[in-house]
């Protein structure tokens, strides 16, 4: 009779969470250059979700890819981040890109790369890749394809 009853108690728990949706996402904004120095461009975004479900989870990313002026310059670094129950949330997405990496994709070299970022005052930045939600065992992927143009 007591296992029965333990039995019934983890079933109610179980079901009366709803799991029924995974989070959804929303878009990947808030491009920004956090610092700028000869050897290094440090980058931050968000990306941001909206989780209908009781129960969290974590995301984490896999092989997000930052695509700065058409050339593939570095990869995302961020830990697993837990995911909240009910709450819409975002996610920081950093990036530590060398700075000779996206001067240098310019057919005139790193000169004409700098002299073409700086005329132009901007970069264009790409986030490519996917975000992997993991939940009770269970995982789904987010593909990620964002481009923004960046001010210097």
């Amino acid at each position: 009779m007591k296992n029965f009853l333990y039995f019934t108690l983890i079933v109610f728990v179980i079901t009366s969470c709803s799991v029924n949706k995974q989070p959804v996402f929303v878009k990947v904004d808030n491009i920004k250059v956090t610092s700028f120095s000869s050897d290094t461009i440090r980058l931050k975004a968000e990306a941001f979700f909206d989780n209908p479900n009781d129960v969290g989870g974590e995301i984490s990313t896999e092989e997000i890819k930052v695509i700065v002026n058409g050339a593939e310059v570095a990869q995302v670094s961020s830990e697993e981040f837990n995911v909240p129950a009910r709450k819409e949330f975002s996610i920081p997405l950093v990036v530590v890109v060398p700075a000779k990496k996206v001067f240098k994709n310019n057919k005139n070299g790193i000169i004409g790369g700098l002299l073409n970022s700086i005329i132009n005052k901007s970069v264009k930045v790409q986030f490519k890749g996917v975000l992997k939600y993991k939940v009770f065992g269970f995982s789904s992927e987010y593909l990620i394809d964002e481009t923004e143009e960046i001010k210097l």
